[in-house]
């Protein structure tokens, strides 16, 4: 049956869906997709701007410089813009990255150098690494294996990739490459079950935040899963007197992110974003059958999907070994750099695998990605970050409190210190020297505050500008800035409450936590 013949409301066939050099990651403006997201754009507008007055307007307070006031304004009017959406997110950073102009928080250079970022070079480095596997069918190829296997229903699929992200987090500290190498397997899985940028569903709402969740909650389990893990351990050394060891934070951090990823991966279809019975299995005509079908009609591996997994298998070599290139390479070879190599291999003439044009990079989320560090730097260079924490600490009498309480604050503003911050880096210099000082300051050891406190690094899911990660994967259009918020939010707080359940029990027990109704002498 040839496509004219087709009714126009005809669902899509396997070989339609399945189309993936077809597949970009547009910048088109999505769609409202209930009446509140439509009042949300017509009050967000409106709103921002009052927001951003307010604050901009309000009298200084205690500490706050002017040009804190100036850029915690630029970033809220931002934020509610990016939240409710009235305009496209990168119109909204191309507004933030005026405004910080403007109102004199940040100079022209400052602002301009964001587009120089180690994180933006890997952002457009990795999306040629990611365009590279959807060429070579080699995505396709491996998307089909994974519904094949564990795909009969949906949700056993997206347990599927919390075991694949769980079997890759320790080995690939890196969250923008992990997100970047697993991207297209959940693009092509999300569409085989009916959820794709033009028609989103449950199942791909709750297949892209559970991996988001993964990415970044999952980094937590070892002190090595992130450089910002390895500079609060420093910090807890040098000012907190005591060492931490792979060990120690792995059985305290391995448990907690674990239990909180199965739990997420439970309340999100059964909750949040409810899988209906009709789309639990493929939603493709013939069903798996079909799928197994397409499977075996693409033979064996070809020479260029051979060549993709040697280029791909050097990347992930270089990003697995980086402890080593010093002393092998006399120069370490970052993240970025390693990507570049790939993206050089793939996009070189004749022996490549890429033209330029055939590279799906999506600038607008590049735009996007600018303003929001733009606004994050700018908070931390003004000192606005700081102060709030500050404020919010200082304004808090925690003397002669028992432990339990003052361990709970402690863990709750860590946790969602995060949407005030996009740097893990700087939130995590910013608030472990506070949390030891604050320690020592009541009378408790700083190692039962600062690194259970520590093991909330790398849980930035709240919003679509908290992380690297964050930005790729809603890019893809599956869920809403909303949708993230929600999702986030509720595993922060299963976070914090595992947190202190454990500091109550499983940390006490292992000597790090002192008893929850102790009070300090």
């Amino acid at each position: 049956m040839n496509s004219e013949a087709r009714p126009a409301n005809a669902p899509p066939t396997l070989q339609e869906l399945l189309d993936m050099e077809k597949m970009t990651l547009s910048s088109k403006v999505r769609e409202a997709q209930s009446p509140t997201e439509q009042w949300m754009r017509y009050l967000g507008f409106p709103g921002g701007i009052l927001l951003f007055l307010l604050i901009y307007y309000l009298p200084a307070g205690a500490g706050l410089s002017a040009s804190a006031q100036s850029g915690a304004a630029c970033f809220m009017l931002a934020l509610v813009w990016w939240v409710t959406e009235p305009f496209p997110t990168y119109v909204t950073s191309l507004v933030l990255m005026f405004l910080l102009l403007v109102t004199r928080t940040s100079n022209a250079k400052a602002i301009m150098d964001v587009l120089g970022m180690e994180v933006i070079w890997l952002n457009l480095l990795a999306f040629i690494l990611s365009s590279m596997l959807v060429k070579t069918r080699l995505a396709k190829r491996m998307a089909l294996w994974l519904v094949l296997r564990f795909g009969h229903k949906a949700s056993w699929a997206l347990l599927a990739f919390v075991v694949l992200q769980l079997a890759l987090a320790p080995l690939i500290p890196a969250t923008a490459a992990r997100c970047v190498m697993t991207l297209p397997l959940m693009i092509v899985v999300a569409t085989i079950y009916g959820s794709t940028e033009a028609t989103p569903n449950a199942f791909g709402k709750n297949l892209m935040l559970l991996n988001l969740a993964c990415i970044s909650v999952l980094s937590s389990i070892t002190m090595t899963g992130s450089s910002a893990n390895l500079i609060a351990v420093g910090l807890i050394q040098n000012m907190g007197g005591h060492r931490v060891y792979y060990m120690d934070w792995m059985r305290l951090g391995a448990p907690v992110a674990i239990v909180t990823i199965l739990l997420m991966w439970i309340l999100g279809q059964k909750l949040l974003f409810r899988i209906r019975p009709e789309n639990q299995v493929p939603q493709v005509e013939g069903g798996l059958d079909l799928v197994r079908e397409q499977y075996r009609a693409m033979g064996s591996l070809s020479f260029q999907e051979k060549k993709a997994i040697a280029i791909f298998g050097m990347v992930l070599f270089l990003w697995m070994t980086d402890i080593f290139h010093m002393r092998w390479f006399g120069v370490e070879i970052s993240a970025p750099f390693a990507a570049l190599l790939g993206a050089v291999i793939v996009l070189f003439p004749r022996w490549g695998i890429l033209s330029w044009a055939e590279a799906d990079i999506p600038w607008h989320l590049l735009i996007f990605s600018a303003g929001a560090y733009a606004g994050g730097l700018a908070l931390d260079d003004t000192g606005a970050a700081e102060w709030g924490v500050r404020m919010l600490f200082g304004g808090m009498n925690l003397k002669g409190v028992p432990f339990g309480i003052t361990y709970t604050v402690v863990i709750s503003v860590m946790m969602y210190s995060h949407l005030l911050t996009t740097s893990k880096t700087v939130r995590t210099l910013i608030m472990i020297p506070i949390i030891i000082t604050l320690a020592k300051a009541l009378g408790w050891n700083p190692l039962s505050l600062a690194l259970p406190a520590a093991l909330c690094i790398d849980w930035v899911v709240g919003l679509p500008i908290s992380g690297k990660p964050n930005v790729i994967l809603f890019s893809t259009n599956q869920f809403t800035v909303s949708d993230n918020f929600k999702y986030g939010m509720l595993t922060c707080t299963l976070g914090v409450a595992i947190l202190v359940l454990s500091g109550a029990t499983w940390f006490h027990w292992l000597g790090i936590t002192p008893a929850f109704w102790a009070v300090a002498p």
